[in-house]
């Protein structure tokens, strides 16, 4: 039987290659198809945005979180975005507990509660035709106080629903469509994105930005988005007009010199004017007069209309010391409510009119650190109103320290941002309990408490007064058991000088200190005093002219001796 072969059939030479190159062609094929259809064929599919939000809000081109609330065709804004938007400088403040906003600038305070329509600007009655109120545990403000106070602009569109925020005294890029046909506001800078508004020739455009060849922009509707930038032409700017809310109080100062304040100490006894000597360059004095009583607000007052003629007699400035009398718990319950605040405001106001002053002088010392934010806001509230008043407002703060009582609780930063003067009481580097002897406050300590709130804290120059002890400490260190103990009793100038006398004692200097010191034995006690005299005050003053500051404040008047007042104003007023 013959055996049948089967004949395998030969492959044709090349068809494997030519199968390739039509895979490849089919490819290019389809991928350039596809890079025509991206790159040229519009997507014409329109849509309405869906932001989540019945009334969204645009600022610069983007959809804040919250939106808005409508009410009678007047709009509300949420305070999270009046806060994003206005920043920390334009500072708006809600107490849950009554309901209050408060609002501040250089020169207004504006005072409402939700659910009610009667508002103050300092203190005067401000009409609301609708009221503020809480959603969601969210504040709505009606955009009226915030136009009066900020200047910030809304527009809202009803056929769209969207609120656009302009801020006061920008210049906004205006551009408008050029195509016959009009030209579409996109959701990315595509031409395959949805269409989320159509615009008719010449169309007004906002301009917000640029990326890829196309503008980020806003049209009629208040949509944000993009649109090619070829379909438009750059017009004008548009000038969102400045708020004419700018502070136009100027802070007294002394025009060619410096200010040079004394702080009078008033405790049980009103000084005699009589018997006060006459203090070369003084030209304004601090008393301590107003001190805070109670939880309440309450401010106990000592003023004596003597003083302040005697004292304007002068030519010197009065601007009283209002004290929080160091007591904490007092304190923060004082701070802690816009009516507490208020009070306290209201009976500066009426002191200051019913004595003739010139300024207040806050000094808030021994504070919890919870209670800073409330210092401020105190702050906020009380220097608008007083300026309206014409009053100077100063703080008196110390050096920075990681003291929470008497340091960390103060913001200097923003609370250099609101008042006219800061007085830094450079002392006391080494307090009276202090487990080391030492200076109240030595040169390069004093330089560089001055240098921290300058450089970390921004306070300008212009407005810091450095604050010097006319006192010292005398310490007695005995040893006990192999242990020095340390203790001090704070002296004046003259009673310095009397021990110095008697003792026959030879000042050297202490050229770490920057000052002239003395020891002595006494009773198997060791004495030792860093002296406050003319050496000492001369290269204090010498940092207010190296750094350009205000000028110098002394505590307290009674420890100087009379020739210090010269020195002082002698080294203020020498020229270099």
């Amino acid at each position: 039987m013959e055996t049948m072969l089967r004949r395998t059939p030969r492959r044709r030479k090349g068809s494997g290659a030519r199968n390739i190159l039509l895979f490849f062609i089919i490819i290019l094929a389809v991928g350039g198809g596809w890079f025509v259809y991206d790159r040229y064929i519009p997507n014409f599919k329109q849509m309405v945005p869906d932001y989540g939000l019945e009334n969204p809000i645009v600022v610069h081109g983007e959809v804040m979180k919250q939106g808005a609330i409508i009410e009678n065709n007047e709009v509300k804004l949420p305070l999270p975005v009046l806060q994003q938007v206005l920043g920390a400088d334009q500072p708006i403040r809600y107490e849950a507990d009554s309901g209050s906003i408060i609002f501040t600038t250089a020169n207004k305070v504006l005072r409402l509660q939700t659910n009610s329509l009667t508002a103050t600007v300092n203190r005067k009655p401000f009409d609301l035709t609708i009221t503020a109120e809480v959603q969601d545990d969210v504040v709505y403000i009606p955009i009226t106080p915030i136009e009066e106070l900020y200047g910030l602009q809304t527009e809202y569109v009803a056929d769209s629903g969207v609120v656009t925020l302009l801020q006061s005294g920008g210049a906004i890029q205006l551009a408008e469509a050029k195509r016959e046909k009009g030209a579409a506001i996109r959701t990315e800078p595509t031409i395959r994105a949805p269409i989320v508004e159509k615009v008719a020739l010449a169309s007004k455009l906002r301009v917000w930005g640029e990326r890829d060849g196309w503008l980020h922009v806003q049209g009629p509707d208040g949509h944000p988005g993009y649109i090619a930038k070829d379909n438009t032409a750059l017009t004008s700017m548009e000038q969102i007009a400045p708020s004419d809310n700018e502070t136009d109080f100027v802070a007294w100062k002394v025009t060619g010199s410096k200010i040079n304040l004394t702080w009078e100490a008033v405790y049980q006894r009103k000084p005699d004017p009589a018997t006060i000597p006459e203090m070369q360059g003084v030209n304004v004095v601090s008393p301590t007069w107003f001190e805070l009583q109670d939880a309440n607000g309450t401010i106990k007052g000592k003023a004596d209309p003597a003083y302040v003629k005697w004292a304007q007699k002068q030519k010197m400035q009065v601007w009283a010391l209002f004290s929080n009398g160091f007591e904490p718990d007092r304190t923060s319950a004082a701070l802690a409510t816009v009516e507490t605040r208020f009070h306290m405001i209201q009976q500066l106001l009426a002191f200051a009119e019913l004595y003739h002053l010139q300024g207040i002088n806050v000094d808030f010392e021994n504070v919890y650190t919870k209670d800073k934010e409330n210092l401020v806001q105190f702050v906020r509230e009380l220097t608008p109103l007083l300026h309206e008043a014409g009053l100077v407002v100063s703080i008196d703060v110390t050096p920075k320290s990681n003291s929470e009582m008497w340091s960390v609780f103060l913001d200097r930063k923003a609370l250099g941002k609101v008042v006219d003067y800061m007085m830094v009481m450079a002392y006391d580097e080494h307090w009276a309990t202090s487990p080391v002897a030492g200076s109240v406050a030595s040169l390069p300590w004093t330089e560089q408490a001055l240098k921290r709130i300058l450089e970390e804290d921004g306070v300008p120059a212009s407005k810091l007064i450095l604050s010097m002890p006319l006192y010292t400490r005398i310490w007695t260190e005995t040893e006990e058991n192999g242990e020095t103990k340390v203790s001090s009793k704070a002296l004046g100038m003259d009673k310095v000088k009397e021990i110095i006398t008697q003792y026959k004692l030879k000042p050297v200097l202490d050229s770490d200190a920057g000052q002239h010191y003395v020891e002595y034995k006494e009773e198997e006690a060791l004495k030792r005093i860093w002296i406050e005299d003319e050496l000492s005050i001369k290269a204090r003053v010498a940092l207010v002219k190296k750094y350009g500051l205000a000028g110098v404040a002394t505590w307290q008047r009674t420890f100087q001796t009379n020739a210090i007042w010269e020195t002082i104003d002698t080294a203020l007023n020498k020229k270099p």
